[in-house]
């Protein structure tokens, strides 16, 4: 019996080496076998490691595993992941497949699946939910060549997956109308062409992971349960370090590379998910003379994205960002030297809004061929007025933090004047703020609620001393908080605890923060929080 413990694994055979092939036309590509595909050394050592997870034999591991990623092999070729964000490369799709299939099964052995299932049944369908993450890892881009790329052969004839393997020279490029995120949708087009009959039958027989599996498959990850999980975590550890970031941790790029990466970012979002030339609420609109891009709207989403793809060193805030963009020569200042302008958009169809805008050159992100067509409308840049030419170094104008002031409940026009206040650093959603109050007690006491509603968020700190008194004019005094001059107190100190969280002058729930919430108990950092207090 210990003999099954104590056999030693054969090495894996050595792949053959690819054939020469005879010189093709410019611009296209001679298919390749799967043994060709996958004969590079770090491609092997991903097959290796994907086997070490999965405990069954050489024979087993080839019928269930690595006869679905030859196949896949086959089809993806040596086509790019992405156009201009991860594993944008010749073969990056086939990279970032094996990856996410490691990077899954090593998620999965941390998982006793189906969650909540007694040990027999666990130990009894283990080895079909193993194969189902691979399955489900394996197959969740295959679907961008069916939708996001036009394969033509080398007679002329189009290509679609589902006609099998290529078979003769091609070309392929990315389709221009692309819709984002519908190769999560077309993957059920293609499954059929990587996974058995035998395997299928398999699978269907464990009801609690055949449902699962399916909405993976339709791209309904949010039905999915663990199994979207694993796949969503492990596909954020691959896209993570081929970006430079480490797949253990949300955060780890070079402060080095932080200019590719902001670049690659604003690349992403302008071909995926920002909005151009729209009739009326726009991201951004595309002049003969550059790219003007919303400034808060577009910085938030810059950040978000960085961080989602697990980046580390991305600024903390939306000023920051401006900077950083500007400091690297990505942004067109203003006349004075600033990276934030204000413009009157106006479309052909008469809807017109005042913005603040960052400006960037088309060039940093098309190619001279793949620059959509410019805004039919005018952009128009505001003249600064007296208030503004006053307040040289804001970033706010101090009519727009006085209009704040007076309405601090109303949301401020997209664009406006109150969109360029960067936001504070690590600020925490209005649902976590409302919480962390409420552990303190505000939610007890309608006085204390008042004041919380009334207090106007954070303005920046570079607001010269002339906004001054119309601000302190403008927020009301707390009868809990007045000044900093009261005698210290436990009551004091609770105050003073409710009105940092409600001005968010105290972070919560980061790195750095003071006040951690957990499980709806409120944690202080010891002996900071009180150092903090007694400054103040």
């Amino acid at each position: 019996m210990l003999s099954l413990f104590q056999r030693k694994r054969p090495p894996v055979a050595a792949a053959p080496s690819p054939a020469p092939v005879t010189d093709l036309p410019k611009g296209l590509l001679q298919p390749e076998s799967a043994a060709s595909l996958l004969a590079t050394p770090r491609r092997q050592k991903l097959l290796e490691h994907i086997w070490q997870r999965t405990s069954l034999s050489r024979k087993q591991f080839a019928a269930l595993y690595r006869t679905p990623m030859e196949r896949y092999a086959e089809l993806v070729q040596t086509f790019p992941a992405s156009e201009a964000h991860h594993h944008a490369y010749p073969g990056g799709m086939l990279d970032h497949g094996l990856e996410i299939v490691a990077y899954s099964l090593k998620l999965r052995q941390s998982h006793l699946l189906p969650i909540g299932a007694n040990p027999e049944d666990q130990a009894a369908q283990a080895e079909a939910w193993t194969a189902a993450v691979a399955y489900a890892a394996l197959l969740h881009d295959i679907g961008k060549i069916a939708v996001d790329l036009h394969v033509e052969l080398a007679d002329g004839s189009i290509w679609h997956p589902w006609h099998g393997p290529l078979c003769q020279p091609y070309r392929f490029r990315y389709r221009d109308d692309r819709e984002y995120r519908l190769h999560s949708a077309a993957t059920g087009l293609l499954y059929r062409q990587l996974l058995d009959r035998e395997v299928l039958d398999w699978l269907s027989c464990y009801p609690s992971l055949w449902a699962p599996l399916l909405y993976v498959l339709a791209g309904q990850y949010e039905h999915a349960g663990v199994l979207g999980e694993l796949v969503v975590q492990a596909d954020r550890a691959s896209v993570a370090q081929e970006l430079g970031g480490d797949p253990t941790r949300a955060m780890a790029a070079p402060k080095h590379a932080l200019q590719r990466k902001l670049l690659d970012g604003l690349r992403y979002l302008l071909k995926e998910e920002l909005k151009l030339n729209q009739h009326e609420a726009s991201d951004g609109w595309l002049t003969e003379d550059g790219l003007w891009l919303v400034s808060k709207t577009v910085s938030d989403k810059l950040r978000a994205h960085l961080l989602s793809q697990g980046i580390d060193g991305i600024p903390a805030n939306n000023t920051a960002v401006f900077n950083v963009l500007q400091d690297h020569g990505m942004l067109q200042p203003t006349p004075d030297g600033k990276a934030i302008w204000r413009a009157t958009v106006t479309s052909s169809t008469g809807w017109s809004h005042s913005f603040t805008l960052l400006r960037l050159a088309p060039a940093l992100i098309w190619e001279s061929g793949e620059r959509p067509a410019p805004f039919t409308g005018t952009l128009t840049i505001d003249t600064p007025t007296a208030v503004e030419d006053v307040e040289a170094g804001a970033t706010l104008s101090a009519n727009g933090a006085t209009s704040a002031l007076e309405n601090p409940n109303a949301p401020p026009a997209e664009g406006s004047g109150i969109t360029s206040a960067p936001p504070p650093k690590a600020q925490a959603s209005p649902d976590v703020i409302a919480d962390m109050l409420a552990m303190v007690g505000t939610g007890n006491s309608p006085t204390t609620d008042q004041d919380v509603e009334t207090v106007p968020d954070e303005v920046p700190a570079t607001l010269p001393d002339a906004t001054q008194p119309p601000l302190a004019a403008a927020a009301p005094s707390s009868p809990a908080f007045t000044s900093s001059t009261t005698q210290p107190s436990g009551e004091h100190f609770m105050a003073w605890l409710k009105h940092g969280i409600a001005t968010r002058r105290l972070i919560i729930n980061d790195a750095k923060a003071l006040v951690h919430t957990v499980s709806d108990t409120a944690y202080l950092v010891s002996p900071g929080v009180f150092q903090r207090y007694a400054q103040e």
